[in-house]
């Protein structure tokens, strides 16, 4: 059953629960919760909002990988598998990280940097966060307000968002996933993102510099295989 056609019947499920008094039995409701991933789409015109589906936010030492929660650790070497494996690996940062608001924003840029040289991913920034349609040169950047747009011309299977503010990422990871294929990964200083598929949390300098040796140490085991 396709995450579309769960929010169809748990919508029907609400409705055909109510009782004589006029409210409605929770149980089927939160039984089809437990079960909605947050995977790839094109999902829906209007995708549910994974939270109101009952995807939770990892607490610190944890993340979100489709929904379910995972060590942190777990979640990253998900992510460099996906980032190796991709046809055309892109990186999206955000103002937090393209302007220099503070000492920090400049080892964290680096260290992006580094990680889209180890997986030969592309960098296309996401500026500012205006709407833009239909101006937008999709090639040279991104906006939350019509992502699909940039995701669709580059033809982008796997992205990454990283210092984009949560607010702007959650509308955008929606869209995406309503709207594309394309596999969405929030590298987010904050809380997390359910509407990723996969989100890692409290994301700074040191977590993008281990990612990264976790692409260097996967692709190093590949090598080795491959010359038998």
């Amino acid at each position: 059953m396709s995450n579309c056609e769960k929010f169809i019947n748990l919508s029907t499920a609400t409705t055909k629960n109510e009782t004589k008094k006029g409210k409605t039995n929770m149980t089927s409701v939160i039984h089809l919760h437990e079960k909605y991933r947050v995977l790839p789409g094109p999902e829906a015109y209007l995708p549910p909002a994974a939270a109101a589906m009952g995807v939770s936010l990892p607490d610190r030492g944890e993340a979100l990988v489709e929904g379910e929660i995972v060590p942190a650790e777990e979640a990253m070497v998900k992510i460099a598998e996906k980032l190796i494996s991709a046809k055309n690996p892109t990186i999206f940062p955000g103002p937090q990280i393209l302007w220099v608001w503070n000492e920090k924003v400049v080892e964290k840029a680096k260290a992006v940097r580094e990680l889209a040289e180890t997986v030969g991913a592309k960098v296309i920034p996401m500026p500012d966060y205006r709407p833009k349609y239909p101006m937008i040169d999709p090639e040279k950047e991104i906006n939350p307000n019509h992502p699909n747009l940039t995701i669709w011309h580059n033809d982008i299977d796997v992205c990454i968002f990283v210092g984009v503010h949560c607010h702007f990422a959650n509308v955008a990871l929606k869209i995406i996933r309503g709207g594309t294929d394309c596999y969405t990964i929030a590298l987010c200083a904050k809380a997390g993102h359910e509407d990723a598929m996969i989100s890692l949390r409290d994301v700074d300098v040191d977590t993008i510099r281990r990612l990264t040796e976790i692409v260097k140490d996967i692709k190093r085991r590949e090598s080795r295989r491959a010359d038998g």
